[in-house]
C-alpha cells in the first residue's frame, strides 16, 4: 500500500518545492579575494555589479533580496554557486559588495534575509 501512495507524495513534495518561489536565511558578501575570478555561468565576478551566488536558485534568473531588520531591498542576477559548508551554516545568498551596500549589510558582515525569485518580465 505504502508503494503505491508513495510516487504520489514524491510528486507533491517536488511541486510545493518548485512553488516556493522564496528562502529565507542569512546572507553573506564576496570576499575581495574573488575579484576578477571567473563565477559558474562564466561571467567574472565585479563587486561594482548586482550580482550574487546562490544554491537555491537557478544561475542566471533575477531574485530580490530583502534584509530582513531594515526592510531593504535590492535586486540582483544570480551568477555563482556557493560552497556547501555556506548552506550548513544556513546562508542562502551571497552578494557582491554594491548589493550588500544596497542593503546596508556591509557594517554588518551577515543579515538575515528572504530571497524571492522574480518573474520574467517584470520591471525593475
Amino acid at each position: 500500500m505504502i508503494l503505491l501512495f508513495f510516487p504520489l507524495w514524491v510528486m507533491s513534495q517536488e511541486k510545493n518545492k518548485a512553488s516556493d518561489a522564496f528562502v529565507q536565511g542569512t546572507a553573506s558578501f564576496y570576499n575581495n579575494d574573488f575579484v576578477g575570478q571567473e563565477t559558474a555561468n562564466g561571467d567574472v565576478y565585479q563587486p561594482k555589479r548586482l550580482t550574487a551566488a546562490s544554491n537555491n536558485f537557478k544561475l542566471n534568473s533575477w531574485v530580490r533580496v530583502t534584509n530582513l531588520r531594515n526592510k531593504k531591498s535590492v535586486i540582483v542576477r544570480i551568477i555563482d554557486r556557493m560552497h556547501p559548508r555556506m548552506a550548513k551554516k544556513g546562508r542562502v545568498v551571497d552578494l557582491s559588495t554594491k548589493a550588500a551596500n544596497k542593503i546596508t549589510l556591509i557594517g554588518a558582515g551577515l543579515a538575515k534575509v528572504k530571497v524571492e525569485q522574480v518573474p520574467i518580465g517584470t520591471e525593475y
